[in-house]
């Protein structure tokens, strides 16, 4: 299968992107990058992703596979898990580069837009984390096999159709850079023969998968279960959302847009559900639960959650509630991961100072769930905060003129012309400051690519872990001046934190000794055989 994947792949560069074709009219000073990729943070980020979408493929033909032999067991899984693990941490590191990137380079002063390139990788990432937790199920306890399965299926099917939306131009996006109506036709029979015919063969073969496990509707089976369920329906809301311009043209003749409102209203509830169910489900026993006994762990950290969701929401004297619930969720998931780390080290049984020499010695696995969900838990407090107190300023600021901005005050202190090796730039500085105190200097420009002919955005950062101080710099005005646009994002700097804690919650997970099958010396030849 993954032979075949890669066939197909090779056959789609050959014919249809081939690198080797020359072009008919060579311009004389080449035709430059396009501006928008001339940066690190993009550079790292189209690999890291792909990788994750070959990841996926890796499950995508032991699911096939297993379909044609008719036997998935615990082994199977076994093998399943660190690709899929491996696949998902590097679409952690491509989506958060992604969104870092689109942060400080565009100019628009937000990390997330729900565009359709944008959920294209969101997509995969979801399903791959529900096929993670699920073929935990079938390795401890050899249940939701057609489930894993279909997930399997599902995740590499949703990469190819990021693919497609990509490459095809079907959908408009900002970063849909090298679009080709044939490179969406070869992409989209890709995914019609692979996703097709294994889900003629998944109908085919499904019944064969019998479930040998069975439990209580409580217990960390279930638990993992809803996991699933939440996971892939917010999947299918994020699917549906993109989609739907596009069958709204073809099928009612209409355009239509769907936007952040959407998502964020249709999205949000899931992880909200996710986010309460996670420390509750790590916790629980295998096969049967008894819900009293599995929350002992957990009723301090509940009591702190909500009391620091309190203290916010008293501090900020009435506003939005969305910060008071997003910090007690936060914390609940974070609190949580923490909780269930030390009672896996003995939780103060056989006393506190040997519960913490355990600590470090705990499992890979243990380590990196703790880790992924507490960055679960970090990035959701971040967006809460940074969703609820974000302050924007628009305004027409000339040389010498000061402003307030949320209690720091920025002063323009010059515009003036530079030259950069490929571009030209006009460049102005700020100088921040708070209660008299200079916080730094703050230097946004405005690109021209002669080349390109396309203008850039380079906003100015100062950086904290409380927060950022973000300014752009757009064009003259006609009564002098310049428009300025001045941001104050509170706590976003935890969003990469959060995402780089998932990221490495995966590579610790990689670690455990299970699946280092081949690590460790060789075994000695018995008596009398030599070493090969």
């Amino acid at each position: 299968m993954q032979a075949m994947i890669g066939a197909a792949f090779l056959a789609f560069l050959l014919f249809t992107s081939n690198p080797f074709l020359r072009a008919a009219m060579p311009p004389l000073d080449g035709h430059d990058l396009n501006p928008l990729l001339q940066d690190p943070g993009l550079a790292f980020h189209p690999p890291f992703l792909y990788l994750g979408y070959v990841g996926l493929s890796m499950s995508f033909s032991f699911a096939v596979a297993a379909l044609i032999e008719g036997r998935v067991d615990a082994a199977w899984a076994r093998w399943v898990r660190p690709w899929t693990l491996a696949a998902w941490m590097f679409l952690t590191i491509g989506i958060a580069l992604g969104s870092w990137w689109a942060y400080y380079e565009l100019g628009w002063g937000g990390f997330w837009f729900w565009d359709p390139v944008e959920n294209a990788s969101f997509m995969p990432w979801l399903i791959a984390a529900a096929l993670l937790h699920s073929a935990i199920v079938v390795e401890k306890r050899e249940s939701l096999k057609s489930w894993t399965i279909l997930l399997a299926i599902m995740a590499f099917g949703f990469s190819l159709i990021g693919t497609f939306i990509v490459r095809s131009g079907l959908l408009t996006s900002v970063h849909a850079f090298a679009s080709d109506p044939a490179r969406g036709v070869f992409i989209l029979a890709i995914l019609a023969v692979a996703v097709g015919g294994a889900l003629t063969l998944y109908a085919a073969r499904a019944h064969a998968m019998e479930a040998k496990g069975v439990f209580s509707p409580v217990s960390r089976e279930s638990a993992l279960l809803a996991n699933n369920v939440l996971l892939a329906v917010s999947c299918f809301v994020v699917f549906v959302g993109t989609m739907w311009p596009m069958v709204a043209e073809m099928a009612f003749d209409r355009k239509l847009s769907v936007g952040p409102p959407f998502f964020d209203l249709a999205f949000t509830p899931f992880m909200v559900a996710l986010a309460m169910l996670l420390p509750i489900g790590a916790v629980m026993p295998w096969k049967r639960a008894q819900p009293g006994r599995a929350m002992a762990p957990l009723w301090g950290v509940l009591a702190l959650s909500v009391a620091l969701g309190a203290l916010v929401w008293a501090m900020q004297t009435g506003g939005s509630a969305l910060a008071p619930l997003g910090v007690a969720l936060g914390a609940w998931v974070i609190l949580g991961a923490g909780a269930d780390l030390w009672q896996r080290a003995g939780g103060g049984r056989s006393g506190i100072a040997a519960s913490l020499r355990r600590l470090p010695r705990l499992p890979g696995a243990d380590w990196g769930r703790g880790l992924g969900h507490a960055g679960f838990g970090v990035t959701m407090l971040s967006i809460a905060g940074l969703t609820a107190w974000e302050v924007e300023d628009i305004r027409v600021v000339r040389v010498g003129e000061s402003f307030e901005v949320a209690g720091y005050t920025f002063r323009l202190d010059k515009v003036e012309e530079a030259q950069g090796p490929n571009y030209l730039s006009t460049m102005g500085s700020f100088t921040a400051s708070r209660d008299g105190r200079v916080l730094g200097v703050l230097t946004p420009e405005k690109r021209i690519y002669p080349v390109a002919q396309m203008p850039t955005t380079e906003a100015a950062l100062r950086n904290s872990l409380a927060g950022d101080l973000y300014i752009v710099i757009g064009d003259p005005q006609q009564g002098g001046g310049w428009a300025v646009r001045t941001y104050i994002k509170p706590l976003v700097n935890w969003l990469w934190i959060g995402c780089t804690l998932m990221a490495l919650g995966g590579v610790a997970s990689l670690m455990d000794r299970r699946y280092r099958v081949a690590a460790g010396a060789r075994r000695a030849p018995p008596v009398g055989i030599p070493a090969e």
